[in-house]
């Protein structure tokens, strides 16, 4: 006689729910690929305002400052328009970067981004300010204009007014050697050297 009592059902046994692995190892890859985007971004992604003017924008001074930026300083020079904000982790790696565009000779122009006056002035004591000019977009308006979607956002503006490159995400070294640099020294040729 067997002793079918002995022996566990096989349905009553633990099972590990391995479904229930999907949704943590879906959202911690998403999670990956959105940090590893923010600090590698595509250098090729292009604007559609490549080769197109500039938006017409006059955006006023950080609380606290005196002078804004518009279209209107960006003409007749070779320029690079940095979109930045306080909150922005990427913004503050990237910092460097920007400050070596402007020791390079090329005037630097700020867009700061949705922030308050005070975190940016105090981001801007903490780490240097490169700009030669600032203008606040409170409501982001010119930064939607310009097309951006994510901070920080960088564009070469050609002496004639148009858009020559764009950087999506983070300057990084690369970007700076490879591709800012010697893009500007050649609009800059292209231009008669004018810089201011």
């Amino acid at each position: 006689m067997s002793d079918a009592g002995q022996d566990e059902p096989r349905h009553n046994r633990f099972r590990f729910p391995v479904w229930g692995l999907i949704p943590p190892v879906v959202a911690a890859l998403l999670f990956g690929v959105f940090f590893w985007g923010l600090f590698n971004p595509s250098p090729n992604l292009r604007s559609v305002l490549i080769g197109k003017p500039v938006p017409e924008f006059v955006l006023p001074p950080i609380t606290g400052r005196t002078e804004g930026f518009a279209t209107a300083d960006l003409k007749g020079k070779v320029a690079v328009v940095n979109v930045f904000a306080s909150w922005c982790v990427p913004c503050r790696a990237e910092h460097p970067f920007v400050t070596e565009l402007a020791r390079s000779g090329v005037p630097v122009y700020g867009i700061n981004h949705k922030d308050k006056a005070a975190d940016a002035l105090a981001w801007l004591a903490e780490l240097g300010d490169p700009y030669t000019r600032i203008g606040a977009d409170t409501d982001g308006r010119v930064s939607i204009e310009f097309g951006v979607y994510g901070l920080p956002e960088t564009f070469v503006v050609a002496s004639d007014g148009t858009i020559a490159y764009r950087v999506v995400g983070a300057i990084t070294r690369e970007t700076m050697d490879q591709t800012l640099l010697p893009l500007i020294r050649d609009l800059q040729r292209k231009a008669g050297g004018k810089t201011e």
